[in-house]
């Protein structure tokens, strides 16, 4: 005999397009399917938002799963047939008005099917060997044909909230090191010059302008772009202070061999005769310099080789530090990342690796990545195989043309 599936709600209850969807969409699952029910359930829980379910409906939900005596959901029928008192008895104690009220929800959510007897009691009828053969209940057929909905849903929501969480950690740990480099800049350096300290109020005022417009629940697109506008900050004022801190170091180092370089060559490393771009450029290096040993060449022949750092910097470049002030700031603009210049610095040196940004400046043109081709210059100079004077002087012979012509 052929079993006939009511698909309408017995006494009062009208019938709705919604359950005829659900009904048709539990149809097309696999027979052959099986899932573990209590990963359809977590799925569930954690995407309930989005399906617009409470707690109290996966409650009723998890009570009808403990009904079903298998761990997965499969088959062609998946029926439950608890009494009112049962079911209120597994969804702890749960009255029967709001009982009913939540398995309505759940049928209107299409998770479960009413599968109404005629009487509208919910039982089952067996065969012969034991076996049921018809069953009158609640149909969790849905769950397994929309599982894989389910499970990208609460993939979607773990995600997201895990994206929320980082940006929430990057915004503390800005906030974090924003506030502890003001403080400690207003104390060390505020008294320098007025200039100083007033750049540092500036900063100051722009990062507590951006932390009032941080929402107190704000989006995952919101929390983004605090967290990049920070991170752009921390890092300006990071190199702001890195900048400081070698500035202060070289004018350490000059003060202690101030009496050396007045008695050795004018022409040694720490040439400390102020060059501006007019004097390199008309001002030919000597043919002495063209082979120098173990890289010690002069300020003059890198300005030459290399004028276009004089871009970045407003008062000309007239010894080593302001040569160091002006490629730190090339770096930044050429978006040299951190670890790629800490490196440089750890293979080449600190005066050979600006060396190397100014080559880099000079050539900007045709470098595509600024970072990625001085990791290859340190790479060179790891293996012995770099010498920044033959560059110089390739760099310089390569514009003797047309200043000949000018």
């Amino acid at each position: 005999m052929q079993i006939h599936h009511a698909t309408s709600p017995f006494g009062r209850r009208t019938l709705t397009l919604a359950q005829i969807a659900s009904q048709a969409i539990a149809k097309t699952r696999p027979t052959t399917r099986a899932l573990p029910k209590w990963e359809i359930y977590q799925a569930l829980c954690t995407a309930r938002m989005r399906l617009g379910i409470s707690e109290r409906a996966l409650a009723v939900l998890n009570a009808l799963l403990t009904f079903h005596p298998e761990t997965t959901l499969s088959g062609e029928a998946i029926i439950v047939f608890p009494s009112n008192e049962q079911l209120s008895r597994r969804a702890h104690g749960m009255p029967a008005s709001t009982l009913r009220r939540h398995l309505a929800v759940l049928v209107d959510a299409g998770l479960i099917i009413r599968r109404d007897s005629p009487n509208g009691k919910r039982y089952a009828r067996r065969g012969r060997g034991g076996g049921i053969e018809l069953a009158y209940g609640f149909d969790l057929a849905p769950l397994l044909a929309r599982a894989d909905e389910f499970l990208r849903l609460a993939a979607e929501v773990e995600e997201a909230a895990r994206s929320l969480k980082l940006a929430r950690e990057r915004i503390t740990i800005c906030r974090r090191d924003i506030s502890k480099m003001i403080a400690a800049a207003q104390r060390e350096l505020m008294g320098e010059s007025p200039d100083e300290g007033q750049i540092w109020l500036d900063l100051h005022t722009l990062y507590r302008n951006l932390i009032e417009t941080m929402p107190r629940r704000g989006t995952l697109e919101q929390l983004e772009t605090l967290a990049d506008q920070l991170s752009t900050l921390a890092d300006d004022i990071l190199n702001r202070l890195e900048l400081q801190v070698k500035t202060a170091k070289l004018s350490t180092i000059e003060s202690s061999n101030e009496r050396h370089i007045q008695k050795s060559d004018p022409e040694s490393l720490l040439d400390s005769e102020p060059v501006t771009q007019a004097e390199h450029a008309a001002k030919p290096a000597p043919a002495s310099r063209t082979a120098l040993i173990q890289g010690s060449y002069t300020l003059g022949m890198v300005l030459r080789a290399c004028p276009d750092i004089l871009d970045y910097t407003r008062n000309g470049i007239g010894n080593w530090r302001d040569f160091l002030g002006a490629t730190s700031l090339a770096r930044s603009i050429l978006r040299i990342s951190p670890s790629a210049w800490e490196e440089a610095q750890t293979v080449m040196g600190e005066t050979q690796a600006a060396v190397a940004v100014a080559c880099i400046v000079q050539r900007a043109a045709n470098i595509n990545s600024a970072g990625g081709y001085l990791r290859s210059l340190t790479r060179k100079a790891e293996a012995g195989q770099l010498s920044l004077g033959p560059i110089l002087m390739a760099q310089i012979h390569a514009r003797e043309p047309q200043l000949s012509r000018n």
